[in-house]
């Protein structure tokens, strides 16, 4: 995404990578960010809802945004690589519609994606735009277990007129 917002088209799509969750790393995450039984103890995630250990949703966000950091490096590195300028990012005014669809249990491997889903304007700043994708985490078995509709604030190569 270090792109500037006019490259970007809606259906672009990346193949962020894939993460396998291990009981061990479920277990730690858990215990620094979402200490409940059913992500600490096999014992209690086997009478549990989700039926074995299970990762926090929060973990499951958390490797999105890692896969997702570490593609904007390597594309910001390749840019500067060709002697080119890369876009910047700006903040996120935040997510819409995150859903945990399916439990992400251990030995689960998840592969991950984003695609654009439209760019917009951002009113009162000609230099930016809102850049809107897609976002998921699917299993080993081709499940979907994890969306959300993502924002950020991309640079644009070219501002807005000002009116």
């Amino acid at each position: 995404m270090s792109l500037f917002l006019e490259d970007y088209h809606r259906g672009d799509a990346i193949a962020l990578g894939t993460h396998l969750f291990t009981a061990e790393s479920i277990k730690a995450f858990a215990a620094f960010y979402d200490p409940q039984p059913f992500h600490l103890d096999e014992a209690a995630a086997k009478s549990s809802v989700f039926g074995s250990l299970s990762a926090s949703g929060w973990h499951t966000a958390a490797v999105w945004m890692k896969l997702m950091v570490a593609y904007e490096l390597k594309l910001t590195t390749e840019i500067l690589a060709r002697g080119e300028t890369p876009g910047r990012l700006g903040p996120s005014p935040g997510f819409r519609q995150m859903r945990f669809l399916k439990p992400v249990h251990a030995g689960d491997i998840i592969a991950y994606t984003t695609s654009v889903r439209a760019t917009e304007p951002w009113p009162g700043r000609p230099k930016w735009g809102l850049l809107l994708s897609d976002n998921a985490g699917v299993n080993q078995r081709g499940e979907t277990v994890f969306i959300f509709i993502g924002r950020v604030l991309v640079e644009r190569r070219t501002p807005l007129a000002q009116k």
